[in-house]
């Protein structure tokens, strides 16, 4: 008789808190609204362990002025908490507060909205991630545009897509002509182009060649099959 009792009990509060989570769910959806044109920057989407580090005795290389413009821009600006594309709670610009819907949980600071230059605050700090895997990864000494045309790549496409990259191959070899064409493979994101990403790889290459800089075809050699930004490549030895 007492299991009776405990089983119904159970199924009368299962009941309830159903019933109680699909207005709250309205509520949060309402509160927080769905950017589907945002995609997660791949460097804060990848598993901690995924993340390089650099030695201690070697100080991290900044971005300049215009890498950081560059990324702000690419990324936009929200002052207030949205779902992105894949449904993270992001805030800022681009900073990814959690891999789940916004549900009202987040820290007040968050929950308030901020200011721009607490996002850029925050963006400077996610950025060091792609930072030190492009002073890991890449060999030749790159310029100041260069190297931040790169790291906004790497924040985007993230570091395990970065190391099994053409791009990176061809980085190492000193062969920079073929960069902007490298670049331009990664449009796609979930099988489609996404048009914020022929943007962003339009500009990275921009800052990396120079506007009338160097050619933007491909070598012969290449593979141009383009690739999505979510599923990353296998680069060929």
């Amino acid at each position: 008789m007492k299991l009776r009792v405990g089983l119904k009990q159970s199924l009368v509060c299962m009941v309830a808190a159903s019933t109680l989570a699909t207005p709250l769910l309205a509520e949060a959806q309402k509160r927080f609204p769905s950017r589907l044109d945002r995609l997660p920057p791949g460097i804060l989407a990848e598993e901690d362990q995924s993340r390089a580090v650099l030695p201690a005795d070697v100080p991290l290389r900044r971005v300049n002025e215009a890498g950081m413009k560059l990324t702000q821009v690419s990324e936009g600006w929200f002052a207030k908490l949205y779902d992105d594309a894949a449904g993270y709670c992001t805030i800022g610009y681009g900073h990814l507060i959690k891999k789940a819907r916004c549900d009202g949980s987040e820290l007040p600071e968050f929950l308030r909205g901020i200011t721009k230059p607490h996002g850029a605050e925050i963006l400077a700090k996610d950025m060091s991630l792609a930072e030190i895997s492009v002073m890991l990864e890449v060999v030749p000494q790159l310029a100041d545009n260069q190297y931040a045309a790169i790291v906004d790549f790497v924040f985007n496409v993230g570091g395990q897509n970065f190391r099994t990259s053409t791009l990176l191959k061809r980085l190492n070899e000193s062969r920079f002509d073929d960069v902007p064409a490298q670049l331009g493979r990664w449009t796609r994101a979930n099988g489609k182009v996404f048009p914020g990403l022929v943007t962003r790889r339009k500009a990275e290459s921009e800052l990396f060649a120079g506007r009338s800089g160097s050619r933007q075809l491909p070598s012969q050699d290449d593979d141009m099959t383009p690739i999505d930004v979510r599923s990353g490549e296998k680069a060929k030895p």
